[in-house]
């Protein structure tokens, strides 16, 4: 069975987005990930709209794997959702399965080569993956691979992960004896969506780093959808019945769904910022929105960092809601002091030096009659370099506020992710280089606060111990190689 890629009928949008673009001031998510198994239903388009729900996990490119008996339909490309599939390219991709993902480069440079799903020629026919993370032994796996007569058309780990479950199956193993011995080889972070020609599988990594749920759709018979986030199964009418576990790989077939628990010591260690930022807000986690967690971020934001003020408000969109939390307990009105232009995508044409030098306003422009002699609280879920915040609170003093107060719903963030976040190196990291008040005087600010570290876990009402949040305190639960450490922890390296 050979994988056959449909051609590209618009070659301009190829590459459309691999030029290199302003850096934005928030950590940027890795990718989605989406599968389903639904024969007799047009898969190719739920995946689409699967995807285009978990757009903002990643918007560098986009593909859709779908398996028809014996043959395979591959379609990718750079760009976002939208704009690499027509109705035209997904009415010629039928099967019973497909696999889709939506990618923001780690691991493997941002151009149409490492767009995803990786498909792989196997003796039992294509395998199509799909990873959401980043593995922290590439190095070694890919020399082992190497030694085993492996061979590589990109640059990513993901499809190390592929190449390992394909030499698994050529050496003798069914699909799911090939996975799970290929996971052994594997270190780091992945929620994996894979599709074969009989089935499609879901797995995450012992510490569920990353998230992935599991979905139904009809009543008889059962079809089954895998996505990152809950938000992909509202999209398509498919009810969420629960998390793939830490540790555990899903086997859908026209048999149904199978569990097996492959890692003999999972230890659950999701991303806190999964929580604080990078999934949707609508999307389900520990039986609730995120937007109601995020609201009890700002709630405990008040209670811990209250100053008086006549105004609050939030960048938006991703500090709203702890804004509205903030705005609850501290008693002061909440309102809107931004408006975002939200159509506006990546753009490369420079701005004029006049535009660099008025900052944000092509996303983000002030209300002056709101805030006219305000004194204004700003809340933002997090700040990384502090470049983009700094420009807010010049155009809110520009548009007449009083004072400006920043409050960030969660704790500063000093160290770097090796687990499917793209942050920076170390010492770009504005928290790792100055205190508190060192930020404040940066950002031009009356006063800046934190929420605490024991403050953003509280809130959870979970066991804190079942969360990453290496990028607060450097507690990483996954042991780092010192190779890949030296790459982004600058600091440490300049201490030693």
């Amino acid at each position: 069975m050979i994988a056959q890629e449909l051609p590209n009928p618009d070659e301009s949008l190829s590459g459309a987005h691999s030029s290199e673009s302003q850096p934005t001031d928030k950590p940027e998510e890795a990718c989605g990930v989406f599968g389903v198994y639904a024969p007799e239903e047009e898969v190719a388009k739920l995946t689409y709209f699967g995807l285009y729900a978990l757009q903002h996990r990643g918007q560098e490119s986009a593909g859709i794997t779908t398996f028809e008996e014996d043959k395979v339909h591959l379609y990718k490309d750079m760009g976002l959702v939208s704009q690499v599939f027509k109705e035209s390219i997904l009415n010629e991709m039928p099967g019973t399965l497909a696999v889709g993902h939506t990618r923001y480069s780690t691991t493997g440079s941002s151009r149409r080569a490492n767009a995803q799903p990786a498909v792989i020629e196997t003796r039992l026919g294509s395998l199509a993956l799909a990873h959401n993370g980043n593995l922290v032994n590439t190095p070694e796996l890919r020399q082992e691979l190497e030694k085993r007569g492996g061979n590589f058309n990109t640059t990513t780990d993901s499809e190390m992960i592929a190449v390992a479950i394909a030499q698994e199956v050529d050496r003798g193993k069914e699909w799911l004896e090939a996975a799970i011995s290929a996971f052994q080889l594997c270190s780091g972070a992945y929620s994996l969506v894979i599709g074969t020609p009989v089935g499609l599988m879901g797995a995450r990594d012992p510490n569920g780093i990353r998230p992935l749920v599991i979905g139904t759709i009809g009543e008889d018979p059962v079809r089954y959808v895998l996505s990152s986030e809950t938000c992909g199964l509202d999209i398509i009418g498919a009810d969420y019945l629960r998390d793939v576990e830490p540790g555990e790989l899903v086997w859908i077939t026209e048999k149904g769904l199978a569990s097996f628990h492959w890692s003999p010591k999972p230890e659950r260690k999701l991303c806190i910022f999964e929580m604080i930022y990078f999934a949707r807000p609508d999307s389900i986690m520990h039986d609730e929105t995120l937007y109601t967690y995020r609201s009890r971020l700002g709630q405990q934001l008040a209670r811990e960092s209250y100053v008086e003020a006549d105004l609050v408000m939030g960048v938006p969109d991703s500090g709203v809601p702890a804004a509205i939390g903030f705005s609850q307990v501290s008693g002061i009105p909440y309102g809107e002091g931004l408006i975002k232009n939200r159509y506006v995508g990546r753009t490369f044409i420079q701005p004029t030096q006049h535009m660099r030098e008025s900052g944000i306003r092509m996303k983000l422009n002030p209300l002056k009659d709101v805030l006219a002699g305000k004194r204004v609280i700003i809340v933002d879920d997090s700040i990384v370099r502090g470049t983009t915040s700094r420009k807010i609170v010049k155009a809110l003093r520009e548009a007449g506020a009083k004072e400006v107060h920043m409050r960030i719903s969660s704790p500063p963030v000093t160290h770097p992710c090796f687990y499917g976040i793209d942050t920076d190196t170390q010492d770009q990291l504005i928290a790792a280089t100055k205190s508190v008040e060192e930020i404040a005087q940066q950002l031009g600010v009356d006063s800046l606060a934190y929420l605490s570290w024991k403050g953003m876990l509280e809130v959870t009402g979970e066991d804190p111990n079942s969360f990453c949040s290496a990028c607060f305190t450097g507690d990483y639960p996954i042991p780092i190689p010192e190779n890949v450490k030296r790459s982004k922890l600058i600091l440490e390296k300049i201490k030693a």
